[in-house]
Order: structure tokens, then sequence, then C-alpha cells
């Protein structure tokens, strides 16, 4: 607790029940999209003692990030981008990892021998399988973890040791009959309970992904620009989560729901000064703006066209393709064809070309 951690338990080492079995059957499905990482050594992934064969223990940890604010009030300013809770401050890896290490160097102090080695997404550990093993929540059927204490908003670390320490009692489920979370989801990337297809997901679709986000979804994406909080937010156990006090996880006040236009404006010193040490800064500019281009497409302000010219001539083909759609929903059609004859005929990239063609049939013209 004197190191920032809200929750602390303990999980034996032995694979999580059935969590081999389940991400076997969602690799199979290809519900992970492009993120290749997680298909790689995919036994390390699902057996702790694969990863590191004198493992006995696993100590879990929470963090809360919880805000007094809603955070979906974004979503309502569509001339705005909304931008996930978790990436509206420093990036947690390095602080949490930091942490991780005090305590396993105390614990290794207490006990005179042993070893330990921490994680906090930076190898194949099912955090959330071992953090329902460990009784600090359990997966809920959007697959996140939730927490009776402090509901949808912890951020997880673990402390592999060959020490044998006491387990905690795993979690039971407790989200009975509600599925409120799997349907407010916009882009309906739940095929089942418990089960997320990531190439629908917004989340993945704006952080993950790398190419263009595939056109049938760009509607439902609104005015998100990195990250999806709605199933996460909707949760009724978050009646009992609390603001988070950790100061050095503290809320920026200028990335809650900037505004579109600035962020279009941002060259690539602009945006890394904006998102210097925030989760934001890893996307990279021109993913970044692909997201608010289409952010400005969904917005229904024709004024924030002009924010969208600059990134016709953008470097990177993301932004390129991205603003052209959404050019196409703000402008009438006449000066929608007048950018078309201007920039289509030497655009150098296929797919950008294409969405030029979908949208104003300018080849055959």
């Amino acid at each position: 607790m004197e190191l920032g951690f809200d929750l602390c338990r303990v999980a034996s080492a032995s694979a999580p029940p059935q969590a081999g079995e389940r991400l076997a059957d969602w690799l199979a499905s290809g519900a992970h999209g492009d993120m290749e990482w997680m298909a790689a050594t995919p036994e390390r992934r699902a057996a702790p003692r694969a990863l590191w064969s004198d493992a006995r223990s696993i100590i879990v940890l929470g963090s809360n990030y919880g805000a007094d604010a809603d955070p979906l009030a974004a979503l309502a300013r569509r001339e705005r981008g909304a931008i996930s809770l978790y990436a509206r401050r420093r990036d947690y890896h390095e602080i949490i990892k930091g942490r991780l290490k005090q305590l396993a160097s105390f614990l290794l102090a207490r006990a005179g021998s042993g070893e330990a080695k921490v994680f906090v997404d930076t190898a194949p550990v099912m955090e959330k399988p071992l953090a329902q093993a460990a009784g600090i929540g359990w997966q809920g059927k959007h697959t996140n973890l939730v927490s009776r204490r402090f509901g949808s908003w912890l951020f997880l670390g673990s402390i592999f040791t060959d020490l044998a320490l006491a387990p905690d009692a795993p979690e039971r489920d407790h989200c009975g009959s509600c599925r409120i979370c799997l349907d407010i989801c916009p882009t309906n990337a739940f095929p089942a309970p418990y089960r997320l297809d990531a190439r629908r997901c917004v989340a993945y679709l704006t952080i993950e992904h790398k190419g263009p986000i595939p056109r049938e979804l760009r509607a439902a994406v609104g005015n998100r620009v990195f990250g999806c909080d709605d199933c996460l937010a909707v949760c009724p156990w978050n009646k009992f989560a609390r603001r988070a006090t950790d100061l050095r996880l503290a809320l920026r006040p200028e990335l809650d729901a900037p505004p579109l236009a600035d962020l279009a404006a941002l060259d690539d010193a602009g945006f890394r000064a904006l998102f210097a040490a925030t989760p934001v800064k890893r996307l990279g500019q021109a993913r970044f703006l692909r997201n608010v281009a289409i952010a400005i497409g969904n917005s229904g302000d024709a004024r924030l066209a002009a924010a969208l010219r600059p990134l016709l001539d953008h470097a990177s083909p993301l932004p390129r393709g991205a603003a052209v759609w959404a050019l196409a929903r703000l402008l009438p059609p006449a000066e929608l064809a007048s950018l078309a004859r201007e920039y289509a005929p030497r655009e150098p990239d296929a797919l950008v070309r294409a969405e030029w063609a979908k949208e104003t049939q300018w080849e055959k013209k």
C-alpha cells in the first residue's frame, strides 16, 4: 500500500483453469487480428511455468485508476476527441514496473533467499486469468477484469517468484444475467459473452491496428481517437469504484476531450510534445491522425473540413485515406469532386486512390 498499490493477492504458478484452451480457441478463430505477438509462443502465455520453470508463486497487484467524472462524457461532444481514461495520464507501465521491483526486493530481503521476476505487459503473461485466480477480480462478459472494490479501473502487474507463498482464494464470477457491457459495444465486437473479436473492437482498431480502419466500422468509431471505454464504464460494479489518488498517475486535463481541429493540426513534434510520456505517444502521429480524421468525418460539422485538407498531403497514406473518407461526409459533392480532380491523379498509394474512387468515381470521369 505504501508503494501505491491498492490490491495485492497471491496465486499459485500453476496454469489458470481453462486459460490455455480458451486462448487456443481464440487464436484459431483469428479474433486477435494483426496482433501477431498474441499468437507467438502461446504455450508460454498459457502456463506461467512455461515462461519460467522455477516459478512457484505469483503475486498479482492492482492499482486503481478511477475518476470522478463520467468517462463517456466526451462522446457527446462530437467536435472533440475521446481518449480512453487509462491513456489520459502518464504511461503506467514504467511506474508500476518500478514499484514491482521495489516490492520484489523487499520480499526477497525478508525471505533471505529466492528469485523474482516482474511483469507489466512486458511478457506473454495472462494477467487477467491470473488476477482472477489470485482473487483480485474476475473476467467479466466483456473479457476485462472487474473488481468488487474498484469496478473496471485497475492497472495490473505481477511478480513471479520461486518462493512458496500461500495462495489466496480465487474470485468467482459476479456478472449474473447482466449483459449491459455487451449491448453498449458500438461495433458489436462480442460474438458471445466472455468472447471478444478484437478485429471489431474500437480499442484494437484505434490502437493496435496498423492499417486503414475498415470502412464498415468507421461510423461506429465516432469521435474515439484512442481506445474505447464503453464496456468498462457501464459496468454496474463501478458504483463501488472510487477516484484514484495516486499523484504520479494523475489525469492530464489537456487530454480531456481536446478539440479535433487542434489534434488534426499536430505535426510530429507537436504530437510528441502533447502526448509525452503517455500511452498515446507509442501510437505514432500517422496512426493517430488516421483516428482523428475518422472522428472529424463522424462529427457532422462541415466547418471541420478545413482541418482535413492538410492531411491530404501527409507523408503517410493512413491519414490521407482517412481524410478522403471524412471529407466525403462533410463536403458537398461538387467540392469533393474538385478535390478529387486535384489530388487523386497524383496519389501514389493504391488504397488511398481506392478511397477517392469509392467516394467520387473520379477514375470513371
